[in-house]
């Protein structure tokens, strides 16, 4: 029965590693092919560009940009996906879900790996 528990922290963990992959590679993709322009910050939570106004997804306390800063962001041509051009900004849940992933696959993977039991 605990070999079922490992086993699900396995397959979790390389569920969550897939879509940290494919979320890098979109990343990759929006830096490489899309629209690199300069916004000015008009609020602490929006930042607007040429023609495109979003509301940024991350926040923090203290505020990393005050009010008139130039911030970079890039933005896809059909504008369904904005981001500021920063470490975190970018790569955010890669990041996330690596952390995640990392132990469960240590866990689950040390599990059948030091044992003799499989599901």
């Amino acid at each position: 029965m605990i070999a079922y528990l490992y086993g699900g922290m396995l397959l979790i963990s390389i569920a969550l590693i897939y879509f940290a992959y494919k979320h890098y590679y979109s990343t990759k993709e929006l830096i490489n092919q899309e629209v690199k322009t300069t916004a000015r910050v008009i609020d602490l939570i929006e930042i607007s560009g040429d023609e495109i106004t979003f509301k940024s997804e991350v926040s923090s306390s203290p505020a990393p940009y005050k009010i008139g800063d130039s911030v970079q962001i890039i933005y896809s041509r059909g504008g369904d996906e904005k981001r500021v051009v920063s470490f975190w900004g970018l790569y955010r849940w890669t990041i996330i879900l690596l952390a995640i992933a990392s132990p469960l696959l240590i866990i689950g993977g040390g599990y059948f790996l030091y044992t003799n039991e499989y599901i």
